[in-house]
């Protein structure tokens, strides 16, 4: 009994072992590797082991260099993967780079890659252009029509500028801003709708693919949409502004006036008020005058007199007014 749990153990134990071995050790991996012709160490594999590098990640993009003829050795692809690229992505541009006949070294190809860029699509772009359709790009002509410009740019990637460039943002910023200048250059909107290929030359001519991984090759007007009359709008606009001030001062002079009014209402009454208070002290004066002597019997009748007389003469103009402003008719 015991004889058998001990065979148990070792046959187990030797399991284990096995298993530890044919995982740093991967003999079908190296057995594939020497089937295709490319000469890669038992110990170089272990290594990859024990530097946390998956050897099938570097043999197998190595088998199809090495088949493709691509002039590549492990050490670069190891360096690579370890540096966080993706080395099949690598080598799968630069066979296509090389069926295309477009010169393209590993190094180049693996700084496109580490730099974020997608090297195999690049490759690809650089054999079949790419259309980039821009959005809708609102412009206005001189005549304050607004015209609405849609425009296809197709562009080849640049090898060269890959890193370092400008990508197809900038492409459609400047398309866009060149569209702008070329109808807001423009005295009628109608020219636009003319000729829209001479917003296309205008825009191709200034250069616009300078600074950026791509070079186009021509930029198609899609589509023209006749928008808004901005000119006018901005006029009402202006119009309705000028209202509103004129408005706003009208009511301050308006306020001014009122204010104003208010103020001689009020110095008005201060003065009647004054006034009644200057007469209700000349019976008090004149009384106070005949006591001293100042003013005599006669000169006190003669002044009502007057003053009987002036309210006569106050009452016959009235009458004569109002008769004045009657019809003939009534009077008779």
């Amino acid at each position: 009994m015991f004889a058998e749990f001990g065979f148990v153990f070792i046959i187990f134990l030797a399991i284990i072992a096995i298993s530890l071995f044919l995982h740093f050790v991967p003999l079908g991996l190296w057995i594939s590797a020497l089937a295709a012709g490319v000469n890669v160490g038992i110990f170089t594999l272990v290594g990859m082991r024990l530097r946390r590098v998956n050897p099938s990640q570097i043999v197998l993009p190595l088998v199809k260099a090495n088949k493709a003829g691509l002039n590549v050795n492990v050490n670069q692809l190891e360096a690579h993967y370890l540096a966080g690229g993706d080395v099949d992505r690598v080598v799968d541009a630069l066979i296509a780079a090389e069926r295309a006949s477009i010169p393209l070294t590993f190094e180049r190809s693996a700084a496109i890659d580490l730099a974020g860029r997608d090297v195999l699509e690049a490759v690809q772009m650089s054999v079949n252009p790419k259309v980039i359709e821009t959005p809708s790009i609102s412009a206005v002509a001189k005549n304050g029509i607004e015209l609405k410009v849609r425009a296809r740019v197709t562009v080849r990637a640049n090898i060269d500028r890959l890193v370092g460039g400008a990508g197809e943002a900038t492409i459609i910023a400047r398309v866009g801003e060149g569209i702008v200048t070329t109808v807001g250059s423009s005295e009628e909107h109608s020219n636009v709708l003319e000729n829209p290929d001479h917003i296309s030359r205008t825009v191709l001519s200034k250069g616009l693919d300078s600074g950026t991984a791509f070079e186009i090759l021509s930029i198609d007007i899609a589509d023209v949409d006749v928008g808004r009359n901005i000119g006018a709008q901005l006029m009402t606009d202006q119009a309705e502004a000028d209202k509103t001030i004129a408005q706003a001062r009208a009511e301050e002079r308006r306020a001014m006036a009122v204010a104003k009014e208010q103020e001689m209402r009020a110095y008005t009454q201060e003065m009647q008020a004054k006034v009644v208070e200057a007469q209700a002290e000349v019976p008090q004066a004149l009384s106070q005058a005949l006591r001293e002597g100042r003013l005599g019997v006669m000169d006190y009748y003669t002044m009502n007199n007057v003053l009987a007389d002036t309210k006569m003469r106050e009452a016959i103009g009235q009458t004569e007014e109002i008769d004045l402003t009657t019809p003939p008719e009534s009077k008779q």
